[in-house]
């Protein structure tokens, strides 16, 4: 009798555990499993991430019930909206970069190169980065790439995957002498590299499984937004410009008959994009392991840097901030570069921010969502003014104070945005995956990153006076408004709803 009471109580605990677990608040186990990634970061701020779920849990079930109807409205009208307005918007718009805005460099059966259009193409408005270009390599398992040089500036970011880059260098020593090595360095995902102008270098897929996917922001040293690849290594395809040169020349220069010349020059016809065998990758991976810097001064590892591997300089339970600058990074000191990432949690957004002096070229690496920025360049809707591109002015009736275009419009993997400076923007991750932003910021040396929202924001600094004199109403309804939001940098996202009346 005792044994069958036993198990009648162990049932009814399990039962009752089943039935809280169901019954759990959807917001609060998303808000759980945001909370997540901090545990890799720092088991404190995690721990108090869970305790503010709680807390919000709290809070709405003391407002009255739990929402949901209201919520699932509410997220379904904002999807309408961004996506009516992302049509209407997408196609003015001068600072989004679709696929059809890209065209293949080149292209084999094991990857290709996809080159986004010159940004004074789109606009004239994009002048002030005319000389930047935005590509992506796609290659799959086991590839070699061949090698080429470019005619410009080249800082890498390893998106997926895992490769091996190798390139050859040159030193000056014992005065005009040169020396020419090879040096060569493992890559994974997160990575930055630089390759610099005229640069000989090649790479290898060396997974077996995944795709190597490289984003590219490119910097021309001839012809402003122009660049082109040089092949030496080739044949037919990709063609070597060693053909292009006289057979007397190509004796001369390499003391060899033309018929052994044209047999080396002429047996290529795979294109730039190669399938490798497992041997031949793994001996040209094996020269990646410990490869050493060739400068003096330079220690072993600094050929690259690992943007995950940086300390966040935003997180919390709606996203990380990743950044490195030339202080971390010393080969993008000449560039004026500086790369971050931001990884925004499902449902969440980022504060409304600019940056002082830097030009931001998004690329989003994973997820869905939207974003919004303020432009006081584009027509207004019912403004009297237009931008009129071929003059590089604004037409119309004088403008007696600033008025805004808001730009709005999806975003999903590939697309590009470009903010320049000093135009507030705000990004915002669907409900369904997080979206992670890599961004290249150009003029990035004295940049600052100002948010005009959250726990640390430009108008909470104003003087009481001065906050009355410019809103028109009371200071304490403008703090009211300005230190509701407690969280800094990024935040719940509109679809997630307010812990505040």
């Amino acid at each position: 009798m005792s044994i069958k009471l036993c198990i009648l109580v162990v049932a009814l605990l399990l039962a009752s555990a089943t039935i809280s677990l169901a019954s759990e608040d959807p917001e609060l186990t998303q808000c759980k499993q945001q909370c997540e990634p901090l545990k890799q970061v720092d088991k404190k701020e995690a721990k108090s991430c869970l305790q503010k779920c709680k807390d919000q849990e709290k809070q709405r079930r003391k407002g009255g019930g739990d929402g949901a109807e209201e919520v699932a409205e509410n997220d379904e009208r904002e999807r309408e909206e961004v996506e009516r307005e992302g049509e209407q918007t997408q196609r003015r718009n001068p600072y989004v970069f679709e696929d059809e805005h890209f065209f293949t460099g080149m292209q084999t059966q094991h990857g290709r190169l996809r080159i986004l259009q010159k940004f004074t193409d789109r606009s004239e408005l994009l002048r002030g980065i005319e000389n930047y270009r935005v590509a992506i390599l796609e290659a799959q398992p086991q590839t070699f790439i061949v090698p080429s040089h470019s005619d410009a500036e080249t800082v890498v970011f390893v998106a997926n995957g895992k490769g091996t880059v190798s390139s050859v260098l040159q030193e000056s020593r014992e005065g005009f002498n040169i020396k020419e090595r090879r040096e060569s360095f493992n890559i994974k995902e997160g990575d930055i590299f630089r390759v610099k102008a005229g640069t000989t270098m090649y790479l290898i897929n060396r997974d077996n499984n995944e795709r190597l996917v490289l984003v590219k922001l490119v910097q021309s040293v001839n012809t402003p937004g122009e660049f082109e690849a040089f092949y030496g290594a080739g044949g037919e395809n990709p063609e070597s410009f060693y053909r292009v040169f006289s057979n007397e020349i190509l004796e001369a220069a390499f003391n060899t008959r033309s018929d052994k010349l044209e047999r080396l020059l002429g047996q290529q016809k795979q294109g730039a994009i190669i399938k490798a065998s497992g041997e031949q990758i793994r001996a040209m991976s094996a020269q990646g392991e410990g490869a050493i810097w060739p400068f003096r001064g330079e220690s072993k590892g600094t050929n690259k840097h690992n943007l995950y591997e940086q300390r966040p300089a935003h997180s919390n339970q709606y996203g990380q901030l990743y950044e490195i600058d030339s202080n971390q990074f010393r080969q993008l000191r000449d560039l004026d570069v500086a790369i971050s990432l931001a990884n925004i949690s499902r449902g969440a957004m980022t504060a409304l921010h600019y940056n002082s002096r830097a030009t931001k070229i998004g690329v989003v690496v994973n997820g869905e969502g939207y974003f919004e920025m303020a432009c006081p360049h584009l027509s207004q809707s019912q403004g009297s003014s237009r931008w009129d591109e071929s003059q590089g002015r604004s037409q119309g009736q004088t403008r007696s104070g600033t008025g805004y275009q808001k730009i709005r419009s999806n975003l999903k993997a590939g697309t590009v945005v470009v903010v320049p400076a000093g135009h507030p923007f705000v990004a915002v991750a669907s409900n369904n995956q997080n979206l992670q932003i890599l961004c290249f910021e150009i003029n990035a040396y004295n940049n600052q990153k100002y948010t005009l929202a959250g726990k640390s924001n430009v108008m909470k600094q104003l003087e009481r006076e001065a906050k009355q004199l410019a809103f028109g109403v009371p200071a304490r309804e403008v703090d009211e408004v300005f230190n509701s939001q407690p969280e800094e940098f990024f935040f719940r996202g509109p679809r997630q709803g307010r812990t505040t009346a």
